[in-house]
């Protein structure tokens, strides 16, 4: 495919051996009772990257048996402690960051430098929830009458089996364990059987720090039999996952059976608007980056914009323009911006519903095919933009979930609004506009967890992020990200000996 960029093999030294991730359970590190491994090819490379022990049951009982022992202690540890622990985590991320990243990128298909700053980012969600670990209160009620105090108090929920995908491991964890952990929860974390070696490293660093012995387990497996089994273990209290809306629902129907508290971060197919008066050149490579940011694999992908139909064409060129110059190709290349698609099967996957979308008569602008990257056997797809996209097509409805923009037109902010909220999801969106008014009203009306102004992707540990509708309950990072592992208890109590007696005589 001509006229794009992309970056041939690297030749760069590959690992001799396949890192060996095993489980940890009550501080010692194991493997499967049955001796199993799952194996994980670098999708770019073809190399074997990890090996990894797959577990079943029987460590995932262990696991949570070990979670019930030490919460107690965990959670009677002051939050200055606490903290300490944390923090302790947050300094060895980073002196690991290399040695991570390299994991990561191989695993996943990432470029490196994207590898690079998510697990040094990774340490700055660690030190957030440190400083929430200190900065815990409750409430109290002291004008309830002159014999009356009340005092809400906030507890620790108790065992938390955490969850995460293979498209962020470092990271996606990394909403999750620490604020668990500052809560005072103890922790059963099962990675994506794809991506286990970031998540075992990690194991090794809370050793480290001085977390103690069970506060931390991981389980590595299948979601058959280990994820199902860590939502249906009576000892667990709570389950936080991040994944696809399929898998999101099944858990919260098994936990249901129970009363577990559920968090879910789930799918999205998230929109930008652009208006006409919008810093055309500033949302066109937003967008590009929007899109093509972890070739498209990403829940927060802006896959789906709806431009002004005054303003399309031009638009449309200019992101066309803007994407043939995005570098895809060799992940261990320090200029690749975009890597490999993590397997064969999404590949096409993403490439069915390009063909599917062109059957039904839109267009594709740019790309709609695999890439094939000189001196790499792995899969790539090239940047792909579909022009001609109704609203009741599967791109624009359902998460392609790859490096394919959806551009579909409007005439009006109330057909921008209506187009934005037309499907099941609402993770996040987007509006570009000069106009404050057109701004706020958009993100007023938009049922999405986070609106994005004149910018797209931003985030930061102070706010909290998660989804509305079919993209998930609860919240993560921030506060609300911290209270989601919080129960609420209230203490009355009668000062003095003022209670007059109800049994009369």
């Amino acid at each position: 495919m001509t006229g794009l960029t992309l970056i041939a093999a690297t030749g760069a030294t590959l690992p001799d051996e396949p890192f060996r991730p095993r489980h940890l359970i009550a501080g010692q590190w194991c493997d499967s009772t049955d001796g199993a491994t799952s194996d994980r090819m670098s999708p770019a490379h073809g190399v074997l990257v990890s090996r990894a022990a797959r577990g079943g049951v029987a460590e995932v009982d262990a696991a949570v048996a070990a979670a019930r022992a030490a919460l107690p202690g965990w959670a009677a540890t002051s939050g200055k402690a606490r903290a300490a622990v944390l923090l302790k985590v947050a300094d060895l991320i980073e002196a690991n960051t290399e040695r991570m990243a390299l994991l990561e990128c191989l695993e996943t298909g990432k470029p490196i430098t994207q590898a690079r700053g998510e697990v040094s980012g990774a340490a700055d969600l660690w030190r957030y929830a440190a400083a929430l670990a200190r900065a815990q209160h409750g409430d109290s009620h002291n004008a309830l009458g002159p014999d009356m105090l009340a005092v809400v108090l906030k507890e620790p929920r108790g065992v938390v089996s955490v969850i995460t995908p293979w498209n962020f491991p470092i990271w996606i964890l990394s909403q999750k364990l620490p604020f668990a952990l500052a809560a005072g929860c103890c922790c059963v974390v099962k990675p994506s059987e794809m991506t286990p070696s970031t998540t075992a490293m990690l194991g090794e660093l809370l050793s480290q720090a001085g977390l103690p012995a069970g506060v931390v387990n991981i389980v590595l497996g299948f979601g058959q039999p280990v994820g199902s089994r860590m939502v249906s273990h009576p000892g667990v209290d709570m389950v936080t996952f991040t994944g696809s809306t399929k898998v999101g629902r099944a858990i919260a129907a098994e936990a249901a059976g129970s009363l577990k508290k559920v968090a879910l971060e789930l799918g999205g197919k998230n929109a930008q608007a652009i208006f006409p008066d919008a810093d055309l050149d500033s949302a066109a490579d937003a967008v590009v980056f929007g899109i093509y940011f972890n070739a498209g694999e990403c829940c927060n992908s802006g896959s789906r914009i709806l431009v002004h139909a005054d303003v399309a064409e031009a638009f449309v060129a200019r992101v066309v323009a803007l994407s043939a110059r995005v570098a895809f190709g060799d992940p261990l290349h320090p200029d690749t911006q975009v890597g490999a698609i993590v397997t064969p099967q999404h590949q096409a996957r993403i490439h069915g519903y390009v063909q599917a979308a062109q059957a039904a008569g839109a267009r594709v602008a740019l790309g709609g095919a695999p890439l094939r990257i000189e001196g790499l056997a792995g899969d790539f797809y090239a940047p792909t933009v579909v022009t001609g996209v109704t609203a009741d097509m599967a791109i624009a409805r359902e998460e392609v979930f790859g490096p394919v923009l959806s551009v579909l037109t409007f005439r009006t902010l109330d057909e921008a609004i209506r187009l934005a909220n037309d499907g099941s999801y609402g993770l996040s969106a987007g509006v570009w506009s000069e106009n404050v008014h057109t701004c706020l009203e958009f993100g007023r009306r938009v049922q999405a967890g986070t609106i994005w102004t004149n910018t797209w992707m931003d985030g930061f540990p102070e706010v909290t992020f998660g989804g509305m509708r079919q993209s998930g309950l609860g919240r993560e990072i921030g506060q609300y990200g911290l209270d989601e592992f919080l129960e609420v208890k209230s203490l009355v109590m009668r000062v003095g000996r003022t209670r007059a007696n109800w049994v009369r005589g």
